[in-house]
């Protein structure tokens, strides 16, 4: 039907059906037949959100929280259909996402200066608002109780600043959004996986992000749980990986600070060589055609996010 993956502690993965297959992922925390989604994917999503509640044997019903951790529509786009879908559930976002789920038109201006206005209407379509009363504000160390399992929000800029990244203390999990970079399920060689950062525009900060990192690294979780795409254990090693990534690109940004109009496309084409190495080493023999069409929009929306936050440094 679409990828699942039950990983025995409460922790379930979907596939959100976003752009291509495992490509964004649904997580839900099930306590005790109730029930939060962490990110809702497009929303192409809520067919599958349904299909997966059915799954478990649950209704719309014992959906108590619809968790976001952040408000990238790839993320957040789904957020109001599955809002509409399930009567008693309340909407968790950072405080400065709160607004622009319950308004969202200045949210679908930001996305369609980046995308263009007829991706965002063919892969998002109608962004709805969700009502104020339904929204929670999660500032950091905000907690969530899902039928007595805590749910712990941390605030976790350097991807976004309306970013946050979730605590699940049963299960010794972190749901990590984009924070804890990207981990494609295509490029595992033999149970072993390949990370790497996610630099998009418009707030990425490199200090903070690391400082984020190292944040959720120093709770020793079992595994993180991606949006792209789902559990990565090995937390430590994978984190060093992350930060030695994500030091290479930022000096292969700053290399090419001076480039003019030159500087987006050389920054892409060295993060496209860097990358296909890394992988390499890695030891995926997949052909260069499929990981570049893989990475493809993450190669551009890291580019231009380098180049936002050289722009916008301080001089």
């Amino acid at each position: 039907m679409f990828d699942w993956r039950d990983y025995g502690n409460g922790i379930v993965a979907f596939d959100a059906g976003y752009v291509r297959p495992i490509l964004a992922a649904i997580h839900m925390v099930v306590e005790a037949g109730r029930v939060a989604f962490i990110d809702t994917g497009s929303n192409d999503a809520l067919p599958n959100a349904l299909a997966a509640l059915g799954k478990l044997g649950l209704d719309v019903a014992a959906v108590d929280y619809v968790i976001l951790t952040h408000i990238h529509l790839d993320h957040a786009g789904g957020a109001g259909s599955l809002m509409r879908a399930f009567p008693n559930a309340r909407l968790v976002v950072h405080p400065r996402g709160a607004r622009h789920m319950a308004e969202p038109s200045k949210l679908v201006a930001g996305v369609t200066a980046v995308y263009g206005a007829e991706y965002v209407a063919r892969v998002y379509g109608d962004i709805l608002p969700i009502p104020a009363e339904r929204i929670i504000e999660a500032p950091d160390g905000h907690v969530i109780s899902l039928n007595g399992r805590e749910l712990v929000c941390l605030d976790t800029p350097g991807h976004a600043r309306h970013h946050i990244c979730i605590v699940d203390q049963k299960a010794g999990a972190i749901f990590t959004g984009d924070m804890f970079g990207l981990s494609y399920r295509e490029l595992d060689v033999d149970g072993r996986q390949f990370i790497f950062p996610t630099t998009t525009p418009t707030q990425f900060e490199p200090e903070e992000m690391r400082a984020s990192i190292n944040r959720l690294l120093a709770l020793e979780p079992e595994a993180m749980y991606l949006t792209h795409y789902s559990r990565v254990p090995e937390v430590q090693a994978q984190g060093a990986a992350l930060l030695r990534h994500l030091d290479a690109l930022v000096a292969l940004a700053e290399a090419e600070k001076d480039a003019g109009a030159l500087r987006h496309e050389r920054i892409k084409q060295g993060m496209t060589a860097y990358l296909l190495a890394e992988i390499r080493k890695h030891g995926c023999q997949l052909p260069e055609a499929t990981l570049l069409d893989i990475w493809a929009t993450d190669l551009e929306l890291n580019a231009q996010g380098l180049c936002v936050w050289l722009d916008g440094r301080k001089t």
